[in-house]
């Protein structure tokens, strides 16, 4: 099929800007921007520093002749970098900037156009691609809308309308019901020793509902594909995307009388920060940030993006292959640690079983084209890589949202994502059909997407953890899907009621396109 609008886990009815729209996943209102390039440090055990200079002087190369790119290289896991391959990188004009030996990833930068092709040939080289078609550095900041923010007039109104025990902002948060976690609330709020990292655009932790449930050990700056551990580096600045500080806030809002709840607000919440400036989440930063999150403790991780530059990465094309390779590696290792992932289906009411889909967006820090691509063959990553948990969105109805992609054996479960007022309502006293969080500078908005529905999906497995500490990875899965509450699928599916059908559910009730094993039960997170 094809989609009716670009591509945005990120933004939904973003009309130009791919550089936001290709990596977040929310509805009118998220800005595009996300994290800088800082400087670097290594804090992932078993992740090697360059061979040949740093990587702010690569950078620093880069800005002066613009043509350097970022490369994956596959290798054996298990080792270094053989002294064979070194070798063969350098020969090619590549320069190593970390080496993730676990998995047998090396992240290298050359100038040298035809460095995947020439290392491809290396004895000991699996796979090798480029990460992007953009130069180094990444493009400046640009904004495409920002976050419904709550005035105070509306705060005032949501305080006065707030039951006993409930937070100030607690009735506008429809989707807490939704999912039973008010009444989960009632039994647990969710343990301090699990922790959710949110793979972003980085997470404000000075926000008051966010500071008392952050883990800063877990928290890190991985937007060079390197960990830099320096303070604060996992923050967004002023002028980046707030998305990851929304998502974070929907999973550990702490329940404290500031402002509003999350749904598992007793947790512990990280921020790994994966994105650059111009908002393009790329595999070397999602790599280092599920590598540092297995590596650190983590118990779940959130992502509510899609690795750029490629909507759908396609194993018959080389680089693109590689790519697949490099996060495949990487989330199944974190799986192998103990973390469970969770991810958004996206925005485009693609139907991600389809024969075909349209892809008009990619590459999208190049020169995008339509492309029919099979989703079977060519994947959305993370979101459609094995062993990762794979969420779609509902509105305030309870059906699917107008805008979440789905897909038979694709969709694993389904959570609020928001939807359009004119087609979702929610009952007063809740007043919008988006998704409450926090954002930066201690302030509250709404925004809605699959990115909105997947930290729901994440807190409850969060619950889940709490409940069965000692739970690995499958087991929580499995809850997760016996704990849902099976929903049937919408038929027909029209949701702006022009008569016109907009999506097919197939599947049953107990598993279909549509909600998966069904919506998640928050409630059953602590009492089963």
């Amino acid at each position: 099929m094809t989609g009716p609008h670009p591509r945005h886990r990120r933004a939904l009815a973003l009309p130009l800007g791919m550089a936001i729209a290709t990596a977040m996943a929310f509805l009118p209102g998220a800005t595009a921007s996300a994290a800088g390039l800082p400087g670097t440090a290594t804090g992932v055990p078993g992740a090697s520093a360059g061979a040949v200079g740093a990587a702010d002087d690569i950078l620093a190369a880069a800005d002066a002749d613009g043509t350097a790119l970022s490369y994956v290289v596959n290798v054996r896991a298990g080792h270094g970098p053989s002294a064979q391959v070194k070798k063969a990188i350098a020969k090619a004009g590549g320069t190593i900037v970390t080496s993730y030996d676990q998995i047998g990833v090396i992240v290298v930068h050359s100038s040298n156009p035809d460095f995947a092709k020439t290392i491809r040939k290396v004895r000991g080289v699996e796979s090798a691609g480029n990460t992007r078609n953009a130069p180094l550095p990444a493009q400046s900041t640009t904004d495409e809308g920002t976050p419904k923010a709550l005035s105070s007039a509306q705060m005032a109104a949501a305080r006065a309308a707030a039951d006993a025990g409930q937070d100030p902002l607690e009735s506008l948060q429809w989707d807490l019901p939704a999912i039973k976690a008010d009444k989960a609330h009632e039994k647990s709020l969710g343990s301090s020793k699990v922790t959710v990292a949110v793979i972003d655009t980085g997470v404000d932790d000075t926000h008051p509902d966010l500071a008392p449930n952050f883990d800063r050990a877990a928290s890190v700056n991985c937007v060079t594909g390197k960990p830099d551990t320096t303070d604060g580096a996992w923050r967004p600045s002023a002028a980046e995307s707030p998305h990851g500080t929304h998502v974070a806030g929907e999973i550990a809002a702490a329940k404290n009388g500031v402002g509003m709840t999350g749904v598992a607000p007793g947790v512990k919440v990280a921020g790994i920060k994966v994105s650059t400036t111009a908002g393009y989440f790329y595999t070397e930063a999602v790599v280092c940030g599920f590598m540092w999150a297995a590596t650190h403790g983590v118990d779940v991780t959130n992502n509510s993006y899609y690795t750029d530059p490629w909507y759908f990465n396609c194993t018959d094309d080389p680089d693109q292959k590689a790519l697949v390779d490099a996060v495949t590696r990487a989330s199944r290792y974190a799986e192998k640690r103990g973390v469970v992932n969770v991810a958004a289906a996206g925005n485009e009411n693609y139907d991600l079983a389809a024969d075909e889909i349209t892809d008009p967006v990619s590459p999208n820090d190049g020169t995008p084209s339509d492309r029919v691509i099979d989703p079977s063959e060519c994947f959305d990553i993370p979101t459609q890589l094995p062993g990762v948990v794979t969420v779609a969105a509902t509105g305030a109805k309870g059906i699917k949202s107008s805008f979440s992609n789905y897909g038979l054996g694709v969709i694993d479960v389904a959570a609020p994502g928001g939807d359009s007022t004119a087609y979702q309502t929610p009952a007063p006293p809740a007043t919008s059909g988006l998704i409450l969080g926090t954002l930066p500078g201690g302030k509250w908005g709404y925004m809605a997407g699959t990115s909105m529905a997947s930290p729901h999906v994440a807190a409850v497995a969060a619950l889940i953890k709490s409940t069965h500490p000692y739970a690995p990875p499958a087991l929580v899965k499995a809850l997760l899907y016996a704990e849902a509450d099976a929903t049937a699928c919408t038929d027909p599916y029209d949701i702006n009621g022009d008569g016109k059908v907009d999506a097919v559910c197939e599947g049953s009730k107990n598993r279909n396109g549509f909600y998966g094993w069904g919506t998640v039960d928050a409630l059953d997170a602590v009492t089963k």
